[in-house]
């Protein structure tokens, strides 16, 4: 693998890994407003009253969402890579490399 497809490949790595964490936070704030939301509505009775029920459901639908996002991620990261690999060496069989010039 060259330097260049090697930097490509991190790079576009680099963005699914960017763009998993950035979901990750957007889910752990939307749970903030969420339990802040919970907390301003139900009264804190007892600990497993419906308000501790419903934040527990909550943070377990996060937990959910960011474990199939992760999930997403991995499977587009191994894709990418297997289509790196079959293309490089489809270029490989056909001969498509660089070619020294005809001897005379």
């Amino acid at each position: 693998m060259s330097g260049t497809e090697r930097g490509g490949m991190t790079e576009s790595a680099s963005r699914v890994i960017e763009s998993t964490r950035e979901a990750e936070e957007f889910a752990i704030e939307a749970v903030r407003k969420f339990v802040d939301t919970v907390d301003s509505v139900f009264p804190d009775i007892s600990e497993d009253g419906p308000r501790r029920k419903v934040i527990d459901s909550a943070f377990k639908m996060t937990e959910q969402l960011v474990g199939s996002w992760n999930l997403v991620a991995e499977k587009i990261l191994k894709a990418t890579s297997e289509a790196l690999t079959q293309s490089k060496a489809a270029v490989g069989l056909s001969g498509g490399g660089p070619h020294p010039p005809p001897s005379d």
